[in-house]
């Protein structure tokens, strides 16, 4: 739009009932704190700035939503004397002429942009205020919007209703846009005539009536106003966005088997023709290429995976790991900052951390990376091509040149040279009858013929 925008983020509220030792909007849903989640999405329709209205944990809210990249500024609300004495904490930011000023509450994250474009296309048609509502299974505890001559005339609140005005099913959303240029105007003329004795930014639809101004209603889903007091319906807020970002995979070509039990985080790329196995958790910073496949019960975070890889099951993907086309992670094995070269293939119960490993090698099962010497982590080498028997340990800092062969339960603490063997065990010793003496002794103890 080529009309300016204030976008003025309401999150000063206490989160008593979140029960938590934090501001509920630094509370995530798909790993994003919710106050990101939203001026993200404002972003998304062209917002010139966004004022954010705080009071606990003010500080460290404006620096999480500073990090959109979205111009910010904070203001402190000290006293809490209802929504419309909230939005004039920013009145030096909304005395600076901007077209379109949108009221937005802090704790709903699931804002869609097509309904912030509709309450801005509201204003751009000629209206002065523009308020979202939706339509209620339970309106109960809503204010209910009285619309009149497809104008909206009125916002009651619940305790001030009638009887009639109670039967209304089309309740306030929370969400309200202005005219920018009359909106301190009309914010100011709000009383707090009502049984709170609260500043109700919902007056403002009053207001516009009293000044001959026009006030409509747009419809918005529900879902995407929902918000949250508790923790339970914090659970809700994510089970919602869940929904929403596995339909959106599946629908450009991701495969999941179960997906209620896919959890995806709110950066997650995963590309067509990608399949997914029940119970599999994609923390933030995971990208996952064309056919590749992670199966049932792994856990990825910071991870790439290359096309055609496997994973799992029961694998774990730490930060920095980086598998190329075609390899395979197996079952309980954990890879953290490594790189899995191409066809490489790092098999179960093994781990494999601060590493580089080659194309088309095979890293035996049992097999793990010492990479931590109590203070440093150092990295283990693996060529091209190699082979890791299984049950080794390779003690970093250590190099494995191409096509080498380290014998299954070795501990390699040098180097081993291109196309070297390096095994390193006890010589085997076979005492003759011992393995009968020891069962005939252990009966005998069990029996309690003798003493242990």
């Amino acid at each position: 739009m080529s009309r300016s925008c204030l976008a003025v983020i309401l999150a000063a509220g206490d989160s008593s009932r979140m029960k938590s030792s934090k501001s509920k909007v630094l509370h995530t849903i798909g790993g994003l704190p919710i106050i990101s989640h939203i001026v993200s999405k404002a972003a998304e329709i062209d917002i010139d700035h966004v004022s954010l209205i705080l009071g606990r944990d003010a500080e460290k809210v404006r620096d999480t939503a500073a990090q959109t990249g979205v111009p910010v500024s904070a203001f402190i609300q000290e006293s809490r004397e209802g929504t419309a004495h909230a939005v004039l904490q920013a009145r030096d930011e909304i005395s600076k002429g901007y077209d379109d000023v949108l009221a937005l509450v802090g704790d709903a994250p699931l804002i869609g942009k097509e309904v912030l474009l509709e309450l801005r296309k509201g204003l751009a048609t000629g209206a002065d205020v523009v308020v979202a509502g939706f339509e209620a299974d339970d309106p109960f505890g809503y204010g209910r919007m009285i619309i009149e001559n497809d104008e909206l005339v009125a916002i009651v609140e619940e305790k001030e209703a009638t009887d009639e005005q109670r039967k209304i099913t089309f309740c306030n959303g929370g969400l309200i846009a202005i005219n920018g240029h009359i909106a301190l105007e009309l914010i100011d003329q709000i009383t707090n005539d009502n049984i709170k004795g609260e500043y109700y930014l919902t007056d403002i639809v009053a207001v516009c009536q009293k000044l001959g101004k026009k006030s409509v209603a747009i419809v918005a889903p529900e879902s995407d106003l929902m918000g949250c007091n508790t923790r339970s319906e914090l659970a809700e807020l994510e089970a919602e966005w869940q929904h929403r970002k596995r339909e959106e995979l599946m629908l450009s070509g991701v495969t999941m088997i179960d997906p209620s039990s896919v959890y995806l985080s709110f950066d997650t790329k995963i590309a067509q023709d990608v399949l997914i196995e029940p119970n599999v958790w994609f923390g933030p910073g995971v990208e996952v290429e064309k056919h590749a496949k992670i199966l049932a019960f792994s856990h990825l975070e910071g991870a790439f995976v290359g096309e055609g890889a496997s994973i799992g099951p029961f694998a774990r993907l730490r930060p920095g790991a980086d598998l190329g086309a075609s390899s395979k992670v197996g079952n309980f094995c954990e890879v953290k900052k490594a790189k899995i070269g191409n066809g490489s293939k790092v098999n179960h119960l093994s781990y494999i951390g601060d590493s580089i490993v080659g194309e088309g090698a095979n890293i035996g099962a049992g097999t793990i990376t010492c990479n931590y010497d109590g203070y440093n982590k150092h990295l283990t080498e693996i060529g091209d091509n190699s082979f890791i028997g299984s049950n080794s340990s390779l003690i970093a800092p250590v190099k494995i040149g191409n096509s080498a062969f380290v014998g299954s339960g070795t501990v390699v603490n040098k180097d081993v040279p291109e196309n070297d063997l390096a095994v390193s065990r006890v010589p085997q010793v076979n005492v003759e009858g011992a393995a009968k003496k020891i069962r005939e002794k252990n009966a005998a103890i069990k029996a309690g013929k003798l003493k242990k």
